[in-house]
């Protein structure tokens, strides 16, 4: 159940930044505080780690994007994005989350103008900022939510 709620979680966050490349607060800094309030009423994360465990993964999603944020490589957004989900799964998550958004950005930039002119008008304006001629900033959440669901198979 708990990552069921989560991927819903990341496919609103991915769908927004796809579409207005960023991220609401109300979505990263809510979750958040929630999967903090979990952390520290249980003792463990969402996904049943210990909250050691959550502390860390929160450090290393910290290290991971910071050094994005202050190249102007990855938004606030991002930012907290990762370490909300630092703080609902463990370290382990967090770093194979990363491995799987690094494989799915780079088939994407690969991939992306060849399929970009199959699809529909409609779909190409929903998700402009996932555009080929985007390249330099893409927006960073879609991959997050397939990094995260790479992480689940590699995982359990």
């Amino acid at each position: 159940m708990q990552s069921f709620v989560l991927l819903i979680w990341l496919t609103f966050c991915a769908a927004q930044d796809a579409r207005q490349r960023r991220v609401a607060n109300a979505l990263t800094m809510g979750a958040g505080a929630l999967a903090l309030g979990f952390l520290l009423w249980t003792g463990t994360t969402w996904i049943g780690a210990e909250a050691g465990q959550g502390g860390w993964a929160f450090l290393l999603a910290l290290l991971f994007t910071l050094p994005g944020y202050l190249m102007g490589r990855m938004g606030a957004g991002d930012v907290k994005l990762m370490t909300a989900l630092g703080l609902a799964t463990d370290g382990m998550f967090i770093l194979w989350t990363f491995v799987g958004a690094g494989i799915a950005s780079v088939l994407w930039l690969l991939l992306a103008p060849r399929v970009w002119l199959h699809m529909s008008q409609g779909l190409r304006e929903r998700l402009r900022y996932l555009g080929p001629d985007m390249s330099k900033k893409l927006p960073f959440a879609p991959f997050v939510l397939i990094g995260t669901s790479l992480a689940w198979y590699w995982i359990h």
